[in-house]
């Protein structure tokens, strides 16, 4: 599959996306994309009081999520979890390191019910706690 380089500014990660999708996977990729940067977007905005899942993305494409699954895994080699996941630990660093934003107040953001869930999250993700990462980086 011969996809352009793609620089996602607000994951700050590389994706390959097709320019004109030459088959139906290609496709679902580009079109998951766009809604996942919309979607992203607005969550980052605090336009946005949930998370997407799977199955949500799934209903938008009109497919069962086991198959958007499989078709992103097969043409980026990550799961949709995989995209929101990343690009929300990223995001959440930054305003971490760029904002005096309480963890509380990140966790809302990113529509986590308990504070105590996002701390998981984002220790799992980058290895430490929030609060840790933010020592770190701001010295």
């Amino acid at each position: 599959m011969a996809f352009p380089f793609y620089l996602n500014l607000t994951m700050m990660q590389t994706v390959d996306i097709p320019k004109k999708p030459s088959s139906r996977k290609d496709e679902i990729t580009a079109d998951f994309l766009k809604i996942y940067e919309n979607h992203l977007a607005e969550l980052f905005a605090g336009k946005a009081d949930f998370r997407m899942t799977t199955s949500r993305y799934a209903e938008k494409l009109f497919i069962n999520k086991r198959h958007l699954t499989n078709t992103l895994k097969e043409t980026t080699g990550k799961s949709p979890c995989e995209f929101m996941e990343t690009a929300i630990a990223a995001e959440a660093s930054r305003l971490l390191v760029e904002t005096d934003m309480s963890v509380g107040e990140i966790s809302t953001r990113f529509a986590w019910d308990e504070p105590t869930n996002f701390v998981k999250f984002f220790k799992g993700m980058i290895g430490q706690t929030p609060l840790q990462f933010r020592k770190k980086h701001l010295g």
